[in-house]
């Protein structure tokens, strides 16, 4: 009985762990494939996780008292069972992994690439460059510049150019998914369609000085006709 309470235990434990770790709606289509990729290996990891602790309760269990214990028996059989099993899993993690690193959204340098730079065109181009400790936005269709606040349209797809004045810096949005290390003399390209309008954080990931802290900005997400407001007043005022 008491074997059985504490089963039942760790089966709500680990129930209530997955409920937790549930993502809430994802507010881009890169927050969208992270989130599913989660959760895809939390399914595998769940069961897995629940038949090692059962076991292992089970074993401490059946054997506690054994003052005569034997070596293990030989089972081929289910050693290539279990041997199976693992490489199963793993090709799954493999595949689902692949599948979300191909997405033009999480390695868009590579979809690039492979169609010879035309790939994203008719995307919203933002340069960002990265300096000791800041950021500048610079929309280059509308010549327009801004610091510290980068304000984008919702369910459109926007390009960044990264650069970065000086050392290696890392731009990083949480809540978009988007996370792409800036090196010196080269021109890094990150991608994300915003589906929530909203304001998120943007943060330096790397580690690059006294100010590294100190260094984040503000992203917005606005619907295409507050966007395209923002733009003409943003014009207007340059002007």
């Amino acid at each position: 009985m008491r074997l059985r309470r504490r089963v039942v235990q760790a089966g709500l434990v680990v129930v209530g762990l997955s409920l937790l770790a549930a993502p809430a709606a994802a507010q881009s289509v890169n927050r969208a494939a992270i989130d599913d990729l989660n959760e895809q290996l939390l399914y595998v990891a769940l069961p897995l996780t629940l038949f090692v602790e059962l076991t292992l309760v089970y074993v401490i269990y059946r054997f506690r008292n054994n003052a005569d214990p034997k070596p293990t028996v030989d089972d081929p059989a289910l050693e290539v069972t279990w041997t199976a099993a693992t490489g199963a899993i793993l090709v799954f993690v493999g595949v689902s992994a692949f599948v979300v690193m191909a997405n033009p959204y999480i390695t868009p340098a590579a979809a690039e690439a492979s169609a010879d730079g035309d790939a994203f065109a008719d995307d919203t181009e933002i340069d960002v460059l990265a300096y000791q400790w800041g950021w500048e936005f610079s929309y280059t269709d509308v010549n327009v510049t801004t610091e510290e606040r980068l304000v984008i349209p919702a369910d459109e797809n926007v390009t960044f150019r990264l650069q970065t004045t000086d050392v290696i810096h890392a731009i990083y949005i949480p809540k978009l998914g988007v996370k792409q290390d800036i090196f010196p003399g080269r021109t890094m390209t990150a991608r994300t369609r915003a589906t929530e309008p909203g304001e998120y954080r943007l943060y330096c990931a790397e580690m690059c000085g006294a100010g590294h802290s100190r260094m984040d900005a503000t992203v917005v997400v606005k619907n295409q006709s507050a966007y395209d407001t923002w733009v003409e007043n943003q014009t207007a005022t340059a002007g």
